[in-house]
């Protein structure tokens, strides 16, 4: 059986980050999917919109509900009880089927936690990132990360996403390293488990 997987997305590093992730698990889980990817742009508020409006759609569509819709939006430095609130508003009656993604408070972020997979890829560790708010500043330190390897960041980084992706620890990060990007990946994880049980 494969399982339809739906990404509604802020940007291309969501989706590159998500589509490597669902591989790894479908691939640890030896589940098979189908990940089909929306797009919206235009900032938070304009995202929010947008995801009303497509699962306004998707309900009336029943007969072609995706078994998964992972919802990725950056927090935007709003707390991140506050952002899956808004999302689980919007979300409500489709609840059952939908997994947040909610970087803190940026994608790019996630790229810099493990600094071993972030080696694996480029050839040199990064500076582990803290955890500000400051509008960018992600984007600028994976982009300077991706730099002092020796290399240019075509995409800002984000074009080496899927790599990193498959060399991380994903235990490790789970562990310690970052709430936000925890919650996801236990979250996508306790899904596949489902879904390899349902195979048995």
């Amino acid at each position: 059986m494969i399982h339809n997987v739906y990404l509604f997305v802020e940007d291309y590093g969501h989706e590159a980050f998500l589509q490597a992730l669902l591989e790894r698990f479908a691939e640890e889980y030896q589940v098979d999917i189908n990940i089909r990817s929306f797009s919206a742009t235009e900032g938070h508020g304009k995202v929010i919109s947008k995801l009303t409006i497509f699962i306004r759609q998707l309900q009336r569509d029943k007969e072609h509900l995706p078994d998964l819709l992972v919802v990725a939006i950056d927090t935007n430095c709003h707390k991140l009880v506050e952002c899956r609130n808004e999302i689980d508003g919007v979300t409500q009656n489709i609840k059952g089927f939908v997994v947040l993604a909610l970087p803190d408070p940026h994608i790019e972020r996630w790229l810099l936690v493990d600094s071993v997979a972030f080696k694996k890829v480029l050839g040199e560790g990064c500076n582990a990132p803290d955890q500000k708010c400051d509008k960018d500043r992600y984007k600028q330190l994976l982009s300077q990360a991706v730099r002092e390897t020796g290399t240019s960041p075509i995409l800002g980084g984000m074009e080496y996403a899927g790599d990193i992706v498959e060399a991380m620890n994903l235990r490790r990060i789970t562990g310690k390293v970052d709430s936000s990007l925890k919650n996801l990946i236990t979250d996508l994880r306790n899904q596949f488990k489902r879904w390899k049980s349902d195979k048995s």
